[in-house]
């Protein structure tokens, strides 16, 4: 059952800080530690992955939710086989305060909103890994987005015309096909419909429901690249279909403390300004997850919290 109430903060470790949150965001991660699919919520467990707010020495960040030790990963942080997120370790975000390592800090962009600086530690940097680390995206290429609205799509779409991709969505829902297209999609079509031309990368985080489509979209030679299965985990792939045009199907997790700074300044340099739903105060946050929920969303769920200044 979510609740929201007070609870004394738990001690932090050496070398970790407090952190005055000012927003965060629900994530699909929230949804599957309530129903335990990730570990079994207790009474005091606090939900949340991503927040932006103030150090005790007034400096303003976002934080970085992964918590790990980058040599165990070869110096890539969501290598590590030992990783968990600030929720799962006890340091949830949805909170007044939250206690976290000081390695863990990105200075805020200056020109975003606290809710929408929020939005940048999960659900963007998850999709600009998939589009930078991972695809290797160059100007120019095509790329195909799965499912327009969700908070993964919708950061792909944007983060895609900002980096000059040729960027196709798809959606059920006419509504948000349009939508997609003001945020930057030159190509907007009803899911499951072919593109009008092949696509050099495919960004997937429905799983089962558009893994089919997506690798029939690639062009020879072609990426997927994935990070979620909203849909189902089972996508049924034509191994033939795979090596004859020599597919490259990759998988991503979140993304690193030094990607998660250079997207910061990217959106800072280029003027990219994530896109907030909507905004509900702390204690009407369990909103903000019946929306999630529903699926009725474009864009991130913002909570604000303590003091808006």
């Amino acid at each position: 059952m979510l609740q929201v109430g007070e609870v004394d903060p738990d001690g932090a470790p050496k070398g970790w800080v407090r952190v005055r949150v000012r927003a965060a965001t629900v994530n699909q991660h929230d949804v599957w530690t309530m129903r335990g699919a990730l570990a079994r919520p207790s009474s005091r467990t606090i939900l949340g992955t991503d927040a932006a707010g103030v150090t005790d020495d007034g400096d303003e960040v976002i934080v970085h939710a992964v918590l790990a030790d980058p040599d165990r990963g070869g110096g890539d942080e969501t290598l590590d086989l030992r990783r968990t997120v600030l929720a799962d370790a006890g340091h949830g975000t949805l909170a007044e305060e939250i206690r976290v390592p000081a390695r863990n800090l990105v200075p805020k962009p200056a020109a975003l909103s606290w809710e929408q600086a929020a939005c940048l530690p999960t659900a963007w940097l998850t999709a600009w890994r998939m589009l930078v680390t991972r695809a290797r995206v160059r100007p120019g290429q095509r790329l195909l987005v799965q499912g327009a609205g969700g908070a993964v799509s919708t950061a792909a779409v944007m983060l895609g015309a900002a980096l000059g991709l040729e960027v196709v969505v798809t959606s059920r829902s006419n509504a948000k096909l349009e939508r997609a297209r003001e945020l930057g999609a030159q190509e907007a079509i009803r899911l499951g419909e072919r593109t009008t031309a092949p696509v050099d990368v495919v960004v997937d985080s429905v799983g089962e429901a558009t893994w089919r489509s997506s690798v029939a979209s690639l062009r020879p030679g072609g990426t997927l690249v994935t990070c979620g299965a909203t849909s189902g985990f089972v996508g049924a792939t034509n191994l033939g279909h795979l090596f004859s045009r020599q597919l490259n199907l990759l998988g991503s997790t979140m993304g690193t403390l030094e990607e998660l700074g250079d997207l910061a300044r990217f959106v800072a340099e280029h003027d990219v300004t994530p896109l907030v739903d909507s905004v509900e105060p702390l204690d009407r946050v369990d909103r903000q997850f019946r929306r999630l929920l529903e699926g009725d969303v474009f864009g991130k769920l913002a909570v604000s919290v303590g003091d808006p200044r």
